[in-house]
């Protein structure tokens, strides 16, 4: 406890871990490139510099606060500075501004209005490097890198990867796979947490939005699009509604004024994958194992598996589809039973860069053709509702499509967010289905923001331990733990984005406190839908009776190809 001195106001200590948060603490919003706050401390950009009490300069993120400490942070010294770094870092960047699909939400676009720099006095002496495309997720323009080392770190520390890094030294110096391999020919898992830290344009989500106009101004297709539970409690903070506000309702009624011809909540999909994982858990119950049992929602987990853990594939990790291609066969057995000759384009918004890759996986295609079409991000409809001039905000909600018109459990909502699958899996697991039970799984640890939280639960007269983690490195922990014999768990739920799916690549930027807001957003929603339990959701019932029939594990189930 203590205090200092920021341009002469006194800003009381109170834990903070670097002169950069006692600074923002103070009202003062100082520009970075390569700080964040859930990363490791960098400490390379230098745009945080201060001045101290003796006309030292100190990088702010990486400098401890002290008791009486006085700096600066706004002299002509540091002003001159500032302007400096960010005319040299624009004088060896492509600067096609109004073409970049960050334009508008660049941070050195954004910190060269704010410091005025008009003109760059240096020539790019650089050669052109032609992007990379590879990848099914995500587009690498090495043009564009500011060597701020973000997506470096998010690789390394988050996934625990390292699949991009520094190359070279000096003037030369680059990040990129190694060996300059393409991202395709890594074992880059499509997370897409990389591009969700880039300040500028240097890796960015692969923009398929082209597609879905075509698909839509086409009067031979049958577009049909499922939304996730993560997308409606983030959509929102593109049209500046409050984070954490749901709105499906209004993203239901954008779709259908851009031309979509079904709408549905892959909140189903969550539901019917709750009865199919809960159902081969008790099964592995009853058999004594193998365990532990893995979730299989996550896609970029399913590849990291494949890459590191090979053993667990079509053994450990659970058999269910995601919810995404589960809902996906269901659209697509509804749609061959009915009399419509147009050509089904199956299409999910997703809040994750990976589902990309997923749809593409030759385990979820039928005849050459994907079963879901196309996914598109969070972010990617967000563009394509201001492209079409829509007014969000304003839009009056709008209800699902049927036959799914009322839409899914709470257990199924609760999927989006880091604990949610193991609470809905737990509450169908569960004897006791009274309300009273409902809310006290939500004391048992499944719930918080923790990477790696513990709970239990009693099936019958045995006690089954569950683990819930998020980030890859943090999923490589625990594998390590359990195979020194440290810790043993029966059911492991695995997200690779940091609190689920609701930090998603492919959702508005979060950290925390944004991310918190989307978790109770879904929490909320659960509060105030009736139906609690999946296999109670009359949709659920409907689409077991009528639509799959007995054909489960056809429609449900999926075994990899190794």
């Amino acid at each position: 406890m203590g205090y200092m001195y920021v341009d002469g106001m006194k800003v009381e200590i109170e834990g903070e871990k670097n002169v950069l948060e006692i600074i923002r603490k103070a009202g003062i919003e100082m520009p970075t490139f390569c700080y964040y706050s859930e990363l490791s401390t960098y400490g390379v950009c230098r745009m945080c510099v201060v001045e101290n009490e003796r006309g030292g300069v100190e990088a702010a993120c990486s400098t401890q606060p002290r008791d009486g400490m006085k700096i600066k942070t706004n002299t002509i010294a540091l002003q001159k500075h500032r302007k400096m770094i960010l005319e040299l870092l624009l004088s060896s960047h492509c600067r096609d501004c109004t073409t970049c699909s960050k334009s508008g939400s660049c941070r050195l676009q954004e910190l060269a209005i704010r410091f005025g720099v008009r003109k760059v006095r240096f020539e790019d002496t650089r050669p052109h490097i032609e992007p990379d495309t590879s990848s099914t997720s995500i587009v690498r323009d090495p043009n564009k890198c500011i060597l701020c080392g973000d997506c470096v770190r998010v690789c390394r520390e988050k996934q625990g990867l390292g699949i991009i890094d520094f190359a070279h030294r000096g003037s030369k110096m680059q990040i990129m796979p190694a060996f300059d391999m393409k991202l395709s020919e890594t074992d880059c898992v499509n997370c897409g947490q990389c591009a969700a830290v880039c300040p500028t344009g240097a890796i960015t989500v692969k923009d398929e939005t082209y597609k879905m106009w075509e698909y839509l101004n086409d009067p031979t297709k049958k577009v049909v699009v499922q939304i996730a539970p993560a997308v409606r409690v983030a959509l929102g903070d593109e049209f500046g509604i409050e984070h954490g506000e749901n709105v499906l309702g209004k993203t239901v009624a954008a779709l259908r004024m851009m031309g979509v011809d079904k709408v549905y909540d892959t909140v189903v999909g969550a539901d019917i994958t709750v009865v199919e994982e809960a159902g081969e858990f008790l099964e592995k119950v009853k058999n004594g194992g193998p365990f532990p049992m893995y979730t299989s929602c996550c896609p970029a987990w399913i590849k990291y598996a494949e890459k590191k853990h090979p053993e667990l594939i079509n053994k450990n990790i659970s058999s269910c589809k995601s919810p995404m291609q589960m809902f996906g066969s269901v659209i697509k057995e509804l749609h061959d039973s009915e009399d419509d000759d147009r050509e089904l384009i199956s299409v999910a918004i997703m809040p994750c860069t990976a589902k990309k890759y997923e749809v593409a996986r030759p385990e979820f295609t039928e005849n050459g053709k994907r079963v879901v079409e196309l996914s598109l991000t969070t972010q990617e409809l967000a563009s394509m509702i201001r492209e079409a001039g829509i007014q969000f905000a304003d839009l009056e909600s709008e209800y699902l499509d049927t036959p799914f018109d009322m839409g899914g459990s709470g257990a199924g909502v609760i999927f989006g967010v880091t604990g949610g699958v193991a609470e809905a899996v737990i509450r169908q697991c569960s004897e006791d289905k009274s309300s009273r039970a409902v809310k006290d799984i939500k004391f048992i640890g499944v719930r918080g923001k923790e990477n790696i939280k513990e709970a239990s639960i009693n099936v019958g007269d045995k006690e089954f331990k569950i683990c819930i983690v998020h980030g890859l490195a943090n999923v490589e922990t625990v594998i390590k733990s359990m195979e020194s014999g440290e810790a043993y768990y029966d059911l492991i739920e695995v997200m690779a984005c940091p609190e689920g799916c609701i930090g998603g690549a492919g959702q508005p930027f979060a950290m925390h406190p944004e991310r918190d807001k989307r978790a109770k957003g879904l929490y909320h929603t659960d509060d105030r839908i009736q139906i609690k339990y999946s296999a109670k959701n009359p949709t659920v019932t409907l689409i077991y009776d009528e639509i799959i029939k007995e054909r489960n594990h056809e429609l449900l189930h999926v075994e990899y190809l190794k």
